[in-house]
């Protein structure tokens, strides 16, 4: 139809483009007999308005209009014939796999086309409004909010998500003890599924003005009464928001009070689970009530008044409950009452008028994001395990996370006969190059994919990569995505060397074992260090290391390998100092580990030690306040530091 339309008006352009020149060229024909003279310049200097210099204006001005609109008309032609080449240079060609399918498909519709149906269709099975699926629940970023499975955040509370999960791989950098075995099987477990699905979708905005305060969810100064199938969703995206603000400024931030039996309808595995900042559990408003003088004036001073959370009736008038929003899941409490359904949307029951939109979770999304929260009490537990499967997720639930995955043996050095050009650097700014030649990867997901085929030298299957590079999404909804990702990635290789980089073999995607990398190198480095007695066995270590696991990038899945590799470097440098008989020497190791980790506790620790023993007692002391002044900036000091000996 577009093309059909270009051709009817292909006629009009070219009229338009040859009409006025002709008409311009035959009618002034008579008035302009050549180039003005010095004789008419005299002339018209003298007189300037007559009748023919008002003429030749009018006529230059047609003559400009006319070159105008052909200017006009040349460059919007150019432009689209540049996007059709365009699209034809970029245009994805089917894979071996799509086209056999694509064939067997149409020679299916082609047997059936004329097949009569000798069976009637099922008759449609009445569902309720709730069991219906909201466009909105497949996770995406949509305007205002981000969507995830099981609820939808606000852009503010995404971005203060994704900083506090920033928050849990700086504590997990701080409390590890390098050169020492790891007995917290927590501290390499990735986040959860949630959590990972708000990275992604927050890691490319910036964070909206409001993300760089305190979190607030507008709710009526005399509290309000939550009504409808998202009532519950609602009251924990109220828990969770107020929570991230108690997380962001603990010492100074109002409490949220939930009830015991409102924390056991919404959340009933938290409070035997975890220890969570800000949260207190009352079994009464009258103990409620008690809590609330000592925080008047932080209210005052912060704005934000404490939040009660109860699923009784709430007898204590909020009069009787200073400083605080009564927020009741009771639908008989003498309280304004707002519907809310499952995907935020709220209604005033009295008036019929909307309501901000509220962020909303089910049992599993708040368990997920509370994670980051929380404080477990031991270690073995995970908040998460106790939660019950969402039947949603299934097909994401059949992937296991790489933590519990068994590690593949230590990739081999690359010798002589098997050497090839491709190196592809992960360490620091990830880059692939062929001959020495940086090759350039138009793609970010392209580079994903090569950093994570990198740190699974076994390989990864199609769906473990769709749910790594956009975790949260259907992998039906992005599989088409990945493809294309893929083979443009290998139309770049493949037009500088005749090598496979990334090779598809047994259902899996995994890299040419012949390729040269160094994250390859330094896994080999550290397994040569077990099966030798050298004195010098770490330094290959070390000298193998050039930067952190794709530096600078955020991808939700890059934090446990990045931080696994960090902490191998860590053990070697600080194996290397334990060794080591020369003071100043086991202190440049020391302080080459800080350089890596400035975050680590133990490793400033001992520098300071080692600083004192060699007398430098003040160098000692700055080295501790840097680092805590460090922990600060970050939000993470909790604990006060151990004195230097």
């Amino acid at each position: 139809m577009n093309g059909a339309r270009r051709l009817a008006g292909a006629p009009v352009v070219l009229a338009v483009l040859a009409v006025p020149p002709w008409l311009l060229t035959t009618l002034t024909r008579a008035h302009l007999t050549g180039w003005p003279t010095s004789a008419r310049l005299r002339d018209w200097l003298a007189d300037p308005l007559t009748p023919a210099s008002l003429t030749t204006g009018l006529i230059a001005v047609a003559w400009l209009l006319w070159l105008g609109v052909a200017y006009t008309v040349t460059v919007t032609a150019a432009r689209r014939l540049r996007a059709g080449a365009r699209w034809v240079r970029h245009l994805p060609l089917p894979t071996p796999w799509q086209a056999a399918a694509t064939s067997i498909a149409g020679a299916a519709a082609l047997t059936t086309a004329h097949t009569p149906t000798t069976q009637p269709p099922n008759p449609p099975t009445p569902v309720t409004a709730d069991e219906l699926q909201h466009p909105s629940d497949a996770p995406q970023t949509e305007r205002g909010g981000v969507v995830v499975p099981g609820g939808w955040l606000p852009d503010d509370t995404a971005h203060h998500i994704a900083a506090a999960a920033a928050l849990v791989w700086l504590r997990r950098r701080r409390a590890h003890q390098p050169g020492q075995p790891d007995t917290d099987a927590t501290q390499l477990t990735p986040l959860p599924t949630t959590v990972t699905a708000v990275q992604a979708a927050t890691a490319d905005q910036p964070p909206p003005p409001a993300a760089t305060g305190a979190i607030q969810a507008p709710l009526p100064p005399a509290g309000v009464c939550l009504t409808g199938d998202g009532a519950d969703h609602a009251a924990r995206g109220l828990l969770v928001t107020r929570l991230l603000t108690a997380l962001r400024d603990p010492a100074g931030t109002t409490p949220v009070i939930v009830t015991s039996r409102a924390l056991a309808k919404l959340l009933p595995s938290v409070a035997e689970t975890a220890t969570i900042p800000g949260l207190h559990v009352v079994d009464t408003l009258e103990q409620a009530a008690a809590l609330l003088p000592a925080s008047t004036s932080t209210t005052a001073d912060h704005g934000i008044p404490s939040l009660v959370l109860t699923a009784e009736p709430a007898t204590p008038a909020p009069s009787d409950l200073p400083g605080a929003h009564v927020v009741t899941l009771d639908a008989g409490a003498p309280l304004p009452t707002w519907r809310v359904d499952r995907h935020g949307h709220t209604v005033d029951h009295q008036s019929g008028q909307p309501r901000p939109r509220m962020c909303v979770l089910d049992g599993i999304a708040a368990v997920d994001l509370l994670a980051v929260l929380s404080q477990p009490t031991t270690a073995a537990r995970d908040p998460a395990a106790s939660a019950p499967a969402r039947t949603s997720d299934r097909a994401q639930a059949k992937i296991p996370r790489q933590a519990n995955r068994i590690p593949p043996p230590p990739p081999r050095r690359p010798t002589e006969t098997t050497a090839t050009t491709a190196q592809l650097r992960v360490l620091g700014r990830p880059a692939l190059l062929i001959d020495g030649n940086e090759v350039t990867i138009r793609r970010s997901a392209a580079r994903q994919i090569l950093v994570f085929l990198a740190v699974h030298p076994d390989g990864a299957t199609t769906t473990q990569l769709v749910h790594a590079l956009w975790p949260g999404l259907p992998a039906h909804t992005v599989t088409g995505r990945l493809y294309t990702t893929l083979s443009d990635l290998r139309s770049t290789i493949r037009a500088t060397t005749a090598d496979q980089v990334v090779v598809h073999t047994e259902d899996r995607y995994h890299l040419d074992p012949r390729t040269d990398v160094d994250l390859w190198r330094l896994q080999a480095a550290a397994h040569h260090t077990a099966t030798t007695d050298a004195p010098d066995r770490w330094q290959a270590v070390m000298d193998a290391y050039t930067g952190d696991l794709a530096a600078g990038h955020t991808w939700p899945w890059i934090d446990p390998p990045r931080e696994a590799t960090r902490r191998l470097v860590l053990d070697a440098h600080t194996t290397a100092a334990a060794a080591q008989t020369d003071p100043h020497e086991r202190l440049r190791l020391l302080q080459a580990a800080i350089r890596i980790d400035p975050y680590n506790q133990q490793l400033h620790q001992r520098a300071a030690n080692q600083l004192n023993a060699l007398g430098d007692s003040a160098a000692a002391a700055d080295l501790l306040h840097t680092h805590r002044q460090r922990l600060r900036l970050a939000g993470i000091l909790d604990q006060p530091m151990i004195a230097a000996r």
